[in-house]
This record gives structure tokens, sequence and C-alpha cells, in this order.
């Protein structure tokens, strides 16, 4: 068996797809209400708040699409495969579901205009039912497709790629303008969302979003660095480096996930434990990785530009403790655990090294998420 197929698995089991496509509609439920308790904490502004919703949503229309598209696997050898996910390093769909997914969507259009509409199916459905007693997979697989299309028609999906955005946040002074820009990617070497927020003081002639020039450059540039092994100081180094008008002053990083299942996924060390000795029920048996990187700019300083001009550079504060933020490349970050009330009491009765700096948010059997 191959690295690749070890670690990445097929669900082709109806029932245990359609367990895994529920349970993740129930953690994007939760990743809202965490940010809703952290902005309460005044740990998050509501901007923060407002972005990451907005990519929580997508996520669960990915979400809800991919679980359209595979929801007859298991019924019939003709009905499809079943979806690819990484059951060791994330517990997510692998890259390349979001990418065919994103192919798809290029052409739902064309597919829906060459399917029949979900009524004549539900009516051809019923008469095959009633008239021949049989059970129509092949209509029902029809019905799952179209509805599949539909929603990824619809847009305002969570794609391998989400291109920057800027959104401003007032004047400064003359000609110097303050933005926050927002982008996420799906990581492709761990198979997880990413979701950056950067707020920057533009000193440019032309508003940002305005200039064709400057905008698409920083889009591209940014969309360039959005790799797991980037550092935040990297990244926000080159920025600063590259724009001599854009001013980078604070940079975060919202890694989500991995999600840990003992239903799904192929746990070592502290979280195979205590997953194993919650024994929780269907749908109670995981937990969510939630990690925040920061990077904030200490000072400004000058620097030549040509033979007599001068700009401005970014300091960017590192995390002082221990020389941590020389490895970390960040000025502070907090990690953090979701997970349901049995996966967290077992994590209190082993108390395995490590969680004792990891912020637990526990949902409790209401839906409910309490920090602890």
């Amino acid at each position: 068996m191959s690295k690749a197929s070890h670690e990445h698995a097929a669900l082709k089991d109806t029932f245990a797809s359609r367990r895994y496509f529920r349970k993740f509609e129930g953690i994007t439920q939760h990743l809202g209400r965490v940010a809703a308790v952290m902005q309460g904490e005044g740990r998050l502004a509501s901007r923060d708040v407002e972005i990451l919703t907005r990519y929580i949503a997508q996520m669960s229309y990915t979400f809800k699409a991919l679980g359209m598209k595979y929801l007859m696997v298991g019924r019939g050898s003709r009905l499809g495969t079943g979806l690819s996910m990484d059951r060791v390093e994330s517990g997510f769909p692998v890259m390349s579901e979001l990418m065919l997914m994103a192919n798809d969507a290029q052409q739902a259009k064309r597919h829906l205009q060459d399917m029949p509409t979900a009524e004549a199916l539900k009516d051809e459905m019923v008469r095959k039912i009633v008239g021949e007693r049989e059970v129509p997979l092949k209509l029902q697989y029809a019905l799952s497709q179209r509805l599949y299309y539909e929603e990824l028609l619809r847009g305002e999906l969570f794609w391998a790629r989400n291109d920057p955005r800027a959104e401003w946040d007032g004047d400064l002074g003359d000609r110097r303008r303050k933005y926050t820009v927002h982008w996420a990617v799906y990581d492709s070497l761990i198979n997880l969302p990413t979701v950056y927020i950067m707020e920057l003081e533009d000193s440019g002639r032309t508003a940002l979003p305005k200039d064709q020039r400057r905008w698409p450059e920083a889009q591209a540039h940014l969309m360039a660095q959005s790799m797991e092994g980037l550092k935040l100081l990297t990244i926000a180094k080159g920025f600063d480096e590259d724009f001599d008008d854009l001013h980078p002053k604070r940079l975060r990083r919202f890694h989500i996930g991995p999600m840990y299942s003992s239903a799904f996924t192929l746990q070592t060390g502290p979280m195979r434990d205590v997953l194993r000795d919650a024994s929780a029920p269907a749908g109670q048996d995981w937990a969510l990785a939630w990690t925040i990187e920061e990077l904030e700019s200490e000072r400004v300083e000058e620097a030549k530009s040509g033979w007599f001009g001068t700009v401005e550079r970014e300091v960017f504060a590192l995390d002082p403790f221990a020389g941590r933020g020389a490895d970390t490349g960040a000025t502070r970050m907090e990690r953090a655990i979701i997970m349901p009330q049995r996966p967290f009491a077992a994590l209190q009765e082993l108390g395995p090294p490590g969680f004792a700096d990891v912020r637990k948010f526990v949902v409790n059997q209401k839906g409910a998420v309490l920090s602890v």
C-alpha cells in the first residue's frame, strides 16, 4: 500500500458517507458559535467574526454540495465512487475534491440544461415505485447529481483558492486609507482550509481596490505566498518590501482543523486515547483543532529608496518568550480545540501533556458552545 493510499480513504459506504457529512454540518455550525464566543471575550473584533462567518458559511455550502454529489455512494457499482478524505493529517476532504468541484462548477449550467427537472425526476420515481415496485436507484442518483449542480450554480462555496477582497475601514488623513484584506486557501500540503486577514494602510495616490495596477499585483502576491510552510513574518515582510505604499500593520492566519474522529480518522498520540476512552455515540465522537497565528507591526522605520527618496518599512513584533518568535514568525499564537462534552470529560480525566495551554470550547447536547 502506498503512502497516499494509506493516508487517503474513499468513503464507499452509504451510511458512513452520510454520517461524515452530517458531522461536518454540525461542526461548521459550532465554528460560527466559537467565533461569537471569542468576540464576546474581546479576542476577536466584529469585523473578524463577520469575515470568518462568511468563510465558515462557504465551507458549509461546500460540504452540502459534496454531500449531494456522494449521496448515493455505495448503492450500486455504477453510482459513483466515494469522497476521498485525508484520514491521517486533517480528516477533511483531499484537495483534489475541491479542484474537481471547481471544474464541475464551470460546467454546471450545461449539465442542468441536459438533465430532467427535479420535479420530473420525482414524478418518474413515484411511477417506478408504485407501478413497477422497484427502488429507483438510478433516478435517485440522477436527482442527487442535479441537486449537486444546482448547489454549485448558486456559488459562494469555499474553493481551493478564494482570492483577496479589500474592505475599506476609513481614512486616516490626507491620501492615507485603512483596509482589511482577507482571503482563504485550501492548503494542499495538509488538506485544511486556512483563512488570512490583513489590516493595512494605503498611502497610494489611488484607492487600492480601484487601482488597476497595484490591486491585481497585490492579490497575486498574497495568493502566491499563502502556503502552510511560510511564516507570517515572511509573508508580511515580503509584502511590505514589494509594495512601498502598502503598509501591513497586522496579519492573522486561522487554521481550521484537523478534525479527529474515531469513526473516520487514524489518530496517534493523546487524541487517540481521548476519543477511545470517551466512547461517545455517533455524532459526538469528534474534536476539531483551531489555531490562530498573529503578527503585529511594532513600529515604522524609514528606509532609503533610490538616490534621494525614503519609504516606510514595518518592524514586526515577535513573541518575546523563550525566543519562540524566531521559531513561529509570529507575535503570538493561540491553539484551541472544540469538542463535545464526552470527549472533553475524557480529556480532563486523562490530562495528557501539551494540552494545558490549549483553549477548550465544549459543545453541549443543545449545541451551545462553552469556553473553558
